[in-house]
Protein backbone atom coordinates (compact mmCIF):
# COMPACT_ATOMS: atom_id res chain seq x y z
CA UNK A 1 0.00 0.00 0.00
CA UNK A 2 1.35 3.41 -0.97
CA UNK A 3 1.07 6.46 1.27
CA UNK A 4 -1.65 7.79 -1.05
CA UNK A 5 -3.75 4.71 -0.29
CA UNK A 6 -3.61 5.21 3.49
CA UNK A 7 -6.35 7.84 3.33
CA UNK A 8 -8.74 7.93 0.40
CA UNK A 9 -10.46 11.08 -0.84
CA UNK A 10 -13.82 10.47 -2.50
CA UNK A 11 -15.74 13.32 -4.10
CA UNK A 12 -19.46 13.36 -4.88
CA UNK A 13 -20.73 16.68 -6.18
CA UNK A 14 -20.21 19.13 -3.26
CA UNK A 15 -19.34 16.42 -0.71
CA UNK A 16 -15.84 15.17 0.12
CA UNK A 17 -15.35 11.91 2.02
CA UNK A 18 -12.07 11.09 3.71
CA UNK A 19 -11.68 7.36 4.39
CA UNK A 20 -8.93 6.13 6.70
CA UNK A 21 -7.96 3.03 4.75
CA UNK A 22 -6.16 0.76 7.23
CA UNK A 23 -8.89 -1.71 8.15
CA UNK A 24 -6.31 -4.41 8.92
CA UNK A 25 -4.91 -2.13 11.67
CA UNK A 26 -8.33 -0.90 12.85
CA UNK A 27 -7.58 2.33 10.96
CA UNK A 28 -4.86 3.25 13.44
CA UNK A 29 -3.02 6.50 12.81
CA UNK A 30 0.53 5.74 11.71
CA UNK A 31 2.89 8.64 11.03
CA UNK A 32 2.47 8.35 7.22
CA UNK A 33 -1.31 8.22 7.69
CA UNK A 34 -1.22 11.46 9.71
CA UNK A 35 0.83 13.22 7.06
CA UNK A 36 -1.35 11.99 4.20
CA UNK A 37 -4.51 13.12 5.98
CA UNK A 38 -3.07 16.55 6.76
CA UNK A 39 -2.14 16.99 3.09
CA UNK A 40 -5.68 16.18 1.98
CA UNK A 41 -7.21 18.48 4.58
CA UNK A 42 -5.03 21.35 3.37
CA UNK A 43 -6.45 20.77 -0.14
CA UNK A 44 -10.04 20.65 1.07
CA UNK A 45 -9.64 23.81 3.13
CA UNK A 46 -9.06 25.79 -0.06
CA UNK A 47 -11.62 23.97 -2.22
CA UNK A 48 -14.66 26.23 -2.50
CA UNK A 49 -16.55 23.53 -4.42
CA UNK A 50 -16.60 21.31 -1.32
CA UNK A 51 -19.48 22.24 0.98
CA UNK A 52 -19.48 19.30 3.41
CA UNK A 53 -16.70 16.95 4.58
CA UNK A 54 -17.36 13.44 5.92
CA UNK A 55 -14.64 11.49 7.74
CA UNK A 56 -15.00 7.74 8.17
CA UNK A 57 -12.97 4.53 8.33
CA UNK A 58 -12.62 1.48 6.13
CA UNK A 59 -14.19 -1.81 7.18
CA UNK A 60 -16.71 -2.39 9.95
CA UNK A 61 -14.65 -2.96 13.11
CA UNK A 62 -13.22 0.48 13.79
CA UNK A 63 -13.59 4.11 12.84
CA UNK A 64 -10.12 4.79 14.21
CA UNK A 65 -8.21 3.02 16.97
CA UNK A 66 -6.06 6.07 17.63
CA UNK A 67 -2.28 6.04 17.44
CA UNK A 68 -0.63 3.00 15.86
CA UNK A 69 0.84 1.36 18.97
CA UNK A 70 2.92 -1.10 16.96
CA UNK A 71 4.63 1.81 15.28
CA UNK A 72 4.85 3.70 18.59
CA UNK A 73 7.05 0.96 20.09
CA UNK A 74 9.66 1.62 17.38
CA UNK A 75 9.89 5.38 18.01
CA UNK A 76 12.37 7.14 20.27
CA UNK A 77 11.31 9.99 22.57
CA UNK A 78 12.05 12.68 20.00
CA UNK A 79 10.02 10.85 17.35
CA UNK A 80 7.15 10.36 19.79
CA UNK A 81 7.12 14.09 20.49
CA UNK A 82 7.03 14.79 16.75
CA UNK A 83 4.17 12.32 16.33
CA UNK A 84 2.19 13.98 19.12
CA UNK A 85 2.70 17.40 17.51
CA UNK A 86 1.38 16.07 14.21
CA UNK A 87 -1.60 14.22 15.63
CA UNK A 88 -2.56 17.37 17.53
CA UNK A 89 -2.03 19.31 14.32
CA UNK A 90 -4.29 16.88 12.47
CA UNK A 91 -7.16 17.44 14.88
CA UNK A 92 -6.63 21.20 14.70
CA UNK A 93 -6.69 20.96 10.90
CA UNK A 94 -10.05 19.19 11.05
CA UNK A 95 -11.49 21.70 13.51
CA UNK A 96 -10.25 24.60 11.37
CA UNK A 97 -11.92 23.45 8.15
CA UNK A 98 -14.40 26.13 7.10
CA UNK A 99 -16.88 23.50 5.88
CA UNK A 100 -19.15 21.55 8.25
CA UNK A 101 -17.60 18.19 9.11
CA UNK A 102 -19.24 14.88 10.00
CA UNK A 103 -17.53 12.00 11.80
CA UNK A 104 -19.27 8.87 10.52
CA UNK A 105 -17.95 6.38 13.06
CA UNK A 106 -18.47 2.99 11.45
CA UNK A 107 -16.91 1.14 14.39
CA UNK A 108 -15.06 1.59 17.68
CA UNK A 109 -13.50 5.00 18.25
CA UNK A 110 -10.89 5.13 21.00
CA UNK A 111 -8.09 7.51 21.92
CA UNK A 112 -7.06 9.53 18.88
CA UNK A 113 -10.11 8.23 17.03
CA UNK A 114 -12.38 9.80 19.62
CA UNK A 115 -10.32 13.00 19.49
CA UNK A 116 -10.79 13.07 15.72
CA UNK A 117 -14.55 12.80 16.17
CA UNK A 118 -14.47 15.57 18.78
CA UNK A 119 -12.72 17.83 16.25
CA UNK A 120 -15.65 17.36 13.84
CA UNK A 121 -18.83 19.40 14.00
CA UNK A 122 -21.27 16.48 13.91
CA UNK A 123 -20.84 12.89 15.10
CA UNK A 124 -22.66 9.66 14.18
CA UNK A 125 -21.82 6.34 15.85
CA UNK A 126 -22.73 2.81 14.79
CA UNK A 127 -25.10 1.17 17.28
CA UNK A 128 -22.64 -1.66 17.94
CA UNK A 129 -19.62 0.58 18.41
CA UNK A 130 -18.03 2.04 21.52
CA UNK A 131 -16.23 5.34 22.01
CA UNK A 132 -13.88 6.77 24.61
CA UNK A 133 -10.69 8.56 25.55
CA UNK A 134 -8.85 5.55 26.96
CA UNK A 135 -5.29 6.88 27.07
CA UNK A 136 -4.85 6.74 30.85
CA UNK A 137 -5.09 2.95 30.64
CA UNK A 138 -1.87 3.15 28.60
CA UNK A 139 -0.22 5.45 31.17
CA UNK A 140 -0.54 8.54 28.94
CA UNK A 141 -3.19 11.26 28.53
CA UNK A 142 -5.22 12.43 25.53
CA UNK A 143 -2.72 14.59 23.66
CA UNK A 144 -4.64 15.70 20.58
CA UNK A 145 -7.20 18.02 22.09
CA UNK A 146 -9.29 15.51 24.02
CA UNK A 147 -8.82 17.12 27.42
CA UNK A 148 -9.98 20.44 25.93
CA UNK A 149 -12.77 19.50 23.53
CA UNK A 150 -14.49 16.82 25.63
CA UNK A 151 -15.10 19.05 28.71
CA UNK A 152 -16.52 21.78 26.47
CA UNK A 153 -18.91 19.25 25.00
CA UNK A 154 -20.09 17.25 28.03
CA UNK A 155 -18.89 19.35 30.99
CA UNK A 156 -15.75 19.10 33.11
CA UNK A 157 -17.17 16.68 35.69
CA UNK A 158 -18.31 14.12 33.12
CA UNK A 159 -15.09 14.55 31.10
CA UNK A 160 -13.00 13.82 34.20
CA UNK A 161 -14.99 10.66 34.86
CA UNK A 162 -14.57 9.44 31.29
CA UNK A 163 -10.88 10.30 30.94
CA UNK A 164 -9.64 9.38 34.42
CA UNK A 165 -11.49 6.07 34.37
CA UNK A 166 -10.69 5.37 30.70
CA UNK A 167 -14.40 4.70 30.18
CA UNK A 168 -15.62 3.01 27.02
CA UNK A 169 -19.14 4.21 26.27
CA UNK A 170 -21.77 2.36 24.28
CA UNK A 171 -23.45 4.21 21.45
CA UNK A 172 -26.56 4.87 23.54
CA UNK A 173 -24.49 6.13 26.48
CA UNK A 174 -22.60 8.48 24.15
CA UNK A 175 -25.89 9.76 22.74
CA UNK A 176 -27.37 10.33 26.18
CA UNK A 177 -24.53 12.62 27.28
CA UNK A 178 -24.40 14.51 24.00
CA UNK A 179 -21.08 13.08 22.84
CA UNK A 180 -22.68 11.98 19.56
CA UNK A 181 -25.63 13.44 17.68
CA UNK A 182 -27.03 10.30 16.10
CA UNK A 183 -26.77 6.53 16.58
CA UNK A 184 -26.99 4.62 13.31
CA UNK A 185 -28.50 1.14 13.10
CA UNK A 186 -25.71 -1.43 12.96
CA UNK A 187 -24.14 -1.45 9.50
CA UNK A 188 -26.10 1.57 8.24
CA UNK A 189 -23.71 4.39 9.16
CA UNK A 190 -23.33 5.51 5.52
CA UNK A 191 -27.07 5.93 5.09
CA UNK A 192 -27.45 8.01 8.23
CA UNK A 193 -24.46 10.12 7.22
CA UNK A 194 -26.06 10.70 3.81
CA UNK A 195 -29.25 11.91 5.53
CA UNK A 196 -27.23 14.40 7.54
CA UNK A 197 -25.32 15.52 4.44
CA UNK A 198 -28.58 16.06 2.54
CA UNK A 199 -29.94 18.18 5.39
CA UNK A 200 -26.82 20.34 5.32
CA UNK A 201 -26.86 20.73 1.54
CA UNK A 202 -30.39 22.15 1.68
CA UNK A 203 -28.89 25.22 3.37
CA UNK A 204 -26.68 27.93 1.97
CA UNK A 205 -23.07 26.68 1.97
CA UNK A 206 -21.58 30.08 2.75
CA UNK A 207 -24.12 30.53 5.54
CA UNK A 208 -23.07 27.16 7.00
CA UNK A 209 -19.46 28.30 7.02
CA UNK A 210 -20.32 31.67 8.54
CA UNK A 211 -22.47 30.06 11.25
CA UNK A 212 -19.69 27.61 12.09
CA UNK A 213 -17.18 30.46 12.26
CA UNK A 214 -19.50 32.50 14.49
CA UNK A 215 -20.00 29.62 16.94
CA UNK A 216 -16.38 28.46 17.07
CA UNK A 217 -14.93 31.94 17.15
CA UNK A 218 -17.26 33.23 19.82
CA UNK A 219 -16.95 30.39 22.34
CA UNK A 220 -14.08 31.84 24.36
CA UNK A 221 -14.89 35.52 23.95
CA UNK A 222 -16.73 37.83 26.35
CA UNK A 223 -20.36 38.21 25.29
CA UNK A 224 -19.99 41.71 23.86
CA UNK A 225 -16.95 40.73 21.79
CA UNK A 226 -18.61 37.48 20.71
CA UNK A 227 -21.64 39.42 19.48
CA UNK A 228 -19.37 41.66 17.43
CA UNK A 229 -17.75 38.54 15.98
CA UNK A 230 -21.20 37.18 15.09
CA UNK A 231 -22.06 40.46 13.38
CA UNK A 232 -18.87 40.26 11.32
CA UNK A 233 -19.73 36.71 10.26
CA UNK A 234 -23.23 37.85 9.31
CA UNK A 235 -21.80 40.71 7.26
CA UNK A 236 -19.93 38.19 5.11
CA UNK A 237 -23.26 36.76 3.93
CA UNK A 238 -25.10 39.99 3.05
CA UNK A 239 -23.46 40.56 -0.38
CA UNK A 240 -23.74 36.93 -1.53
CA UNK A 241 -25.91 35.86 -4.45
CA UNK A 242 -27.02 32.82 -2.44
CA UNK A 243 -28.79 35.13 0.04
CA UNK A 244 -30.70 36.81 -2.77
CA UNK A 245 -31.51 33.42 -4.30
CA UNK A 246 -32.96 32.24 -0.97
CA UNK A 247 -35.21 35.30 -0.79
CA UNK A 248 -36.36 34.81 -4.38
CA UNK A 249 -37.04 31.12 -3.81
CA UNK A 250 -39.08 31.91 -0.71
CA UNK A 251 -41.19 34.42 -2.61
CA UNK A 252 -41.67 32.01 -5.51
CA UNK A 253 -42.41 29.04 -3.20
CA UNK A 254 -39.64 26.85 -4.61
CA UNK A 255 -36.44 25.25 -3.41
CA UNK A 256 -33.41 27.55 -3.68
CA UNK A 257 -30.52 26.65 -5.97
CA UNK A 258 -27.39 27.63 -4.12
CA UNK A 259 -24.04 28.14 -5.87
CA UNK A 260 -21.78 28.93 -2.95
CA UNK A 261 -21.40 32.50 -4.18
Amino acid sequence: MTDQDLVLLERDDHVARLVINRAESRNALSFPTLLRMRTLLAELRKDTDVWVVVITGAGEKAFCAGADLKERRTLNEEQVADFVRNIRGLMDDIAALPQPTIAAMNGHSFGGGCEMALACDLRILDANAQIGLTETSLAIIPGAGGTIRLPRLVGAAKAKELILMARRLTADEALNIGLVHRVAPAGFIAGVADEMVEALLRNGPLALQAAKAAIDGGLDLPSEVALEHEAACYARIIPTSDRLEALAAFAEKRQPKFKGQ
